[in-house]
């Protein structure tokens, strides 16, 4: 691959990630709410998701989403109920994060839930599979070797995001003490939560071309 191609790619991608979305959104309320710590882990479960989104549009899954109509349903309901649940979830939470309420018990998050939250909603995202099979073929030459160029742009891919969403994560934490004041944690509870409905929402919008 050459050095234009790839900076090339670098750029798109870099403007994609930077775009506020779930992956984002979930970064930043894992950071507020459980610590930077678990927005860490939340990001890895994404970028690990987008590893094997990669593969499977490697594989061809993405051109099978858009012909089979049964498939891409399912995907699309499955990554929009997720969302759809982390929404009223993260809205129905009363629960200040940062100062304990007395009478009422904070629940804490493992490293293992907040990875398994960020891989979940970069494999059930139909979008994402689509997104690789359509950008992925633009920047590979069909006259060199395959899987070497997509490890390369999987992996650029990949260190991009993580490194977005940790800058995302880290600012939040900076503002943890902002929100440990009065009502705003609930208030940001609501709002995350109406905005991780809206994706939802959004989501089981989209088309397939096989419908």
């Amino acid at each position: 691959m050459e050095l234009s191609t790839w900076l090339l790619f670098v750029s798109f991608a870099t403007i994609s990630i930077i775009s506020p979305g779930p992956a984002v959104l979930l970064s930043v309320t894992n950071s507020l709410k459980h610590g930077l710590s678990k927005s860490l882990f939340s990001s890895l479960g994404n970028i690990t998701g987008i590893l094997v989104i990669s593969s499977a549009a490697a594989l061809g899954l993405g051109t099978i989403l858009q012909t089979s109509a049964l498939l891409f349903t399912f995907f699309k309901f499955a990554g929009a109920l997720y969302l759809i649940y982390l929404g009223i979830r993260q809205w129905r939470s009363r629960v200040n994060a940062f100062t304990h309420v007395p009478g009422e018990a904070v629940l804490q998050q493992s490293h293992r839930q907040s990875f398994v939250q960020g891989l979940l909603i970069a494999v059930t995202n139909p979008k994402a599979v689509l997104f690789f099979t359509a950008l992925f073929p633009q920047f590979i030459n069909p006259d060199t070797a395959f899987f070497t160029q997509v490890h390369i742009l999987t992996f650029t891919f990949m260190s991009l995001s993580l490194t977005t969403l940790a800058v995302y994560g880290l600012g939040a934490s900076s503002a943890r003490a902002w929100f440990s004041q009065g009502q705003r944690v609930l208030w940001f509870n609501r709002i995350s939560g109406t905005i991780f409905v809206s994706l939802g929402l959004g989501m089981l919008r989209l088309r397939s071309k096989a419908t």
